[in-house]
């Protein structure tokens, strides 16, 4: 990749939240609380589960080396090297904060307001995300991929200008939801659905009309 601080970075990220996993775990209680639910339930796992949950970024970590290199579109991450590897330090950041979450909530239980954190966390990383799609170019496991967007390059970057302002636009609803008393959860929904469907049709509709004029 274009940047190997931001590769190392990335693995610096992924072993730190290894390492405060080990150095909390004694302090942990049996039972830690691993998802909460829309109506308020909090489901709670062993203690163990936040090494697995830690662990998933080293993995990531890995993915993220290896994924480009057998990608046969592999020479197409050049042209976004600096983009790919800031998304890898970005996604290390984003599993950080959530296992945060888990460890602050297991040792001190109320001190945040979960759903309005993850909500923060979602808009932020959409946000962040919308920027740069743009700058994505045709591969096969980053992006948005479609049968459409990977059959043209054209249909491939109009997707994922539109996409950009999706992504913009859902994590800008998330971030005002996450202020909302009820958090907002329909509007939440509503974006999540804009950013999983619009740009997926649109890259079929475009590819027709592409078709059309071959």
């Amino acid at each position: 990749m274009k940047n190997p601080r931001l590769r190392i970075l990335t693995y610096l990220l992924a072993v730190g939240s290894l390492l405060l996993a080990a150095i909390l775990y004694p302090s942990l209680p049996e039972q830690i609380p691993t998802n909460w639910n829309m109506d308020g339930t909090v489901t709670y796992s062993s203690r163990y589960t936040l090494f697995a949950t830690a662990g998933m970024g080293l993995l990531f970590a890995v993915l993220f080396d290896i994924l480009p290199k057998i990608d046969p579109r592999r020479r197409n991450y050049e042209k976004f090297g600096g983009f790919y590897d800031m998304f890898c330090v970005l996604m290390q950041i984003f599993m950080l904060f959530t296992n945060g979450i888990i460890i602050t909530e297991s040792l001190r239980p109320g001190t945040l307001s979960v759903p309005m954190a993850v909500m923060l966390g979602i808009g932020v990383l959409f946000v962040i995300t919308g920027n740069f799609m743009p700058k994505v170019k045709s591969n096969f496991y980053m992006g948005i991929r479609t049968p459409w967007t990977l059959s043209s390059d054209e249909v491939w970057r109009r997707t994922h200008r539109l996409g950009g302002r999706c992504f913009f636009l859902a994590g800008l609803i998330f971030i005002i939801c996450a202020f909302l008393p009820d958090r907002g959860f329909i509007f939440c929904t509503a974006a999540a659905l804009i950013v999983a469907l619009i740009p997926c049709l649109m890259s079929y509709i475009w590819w027709r009309q592409e078709q059309k004029n071959v």
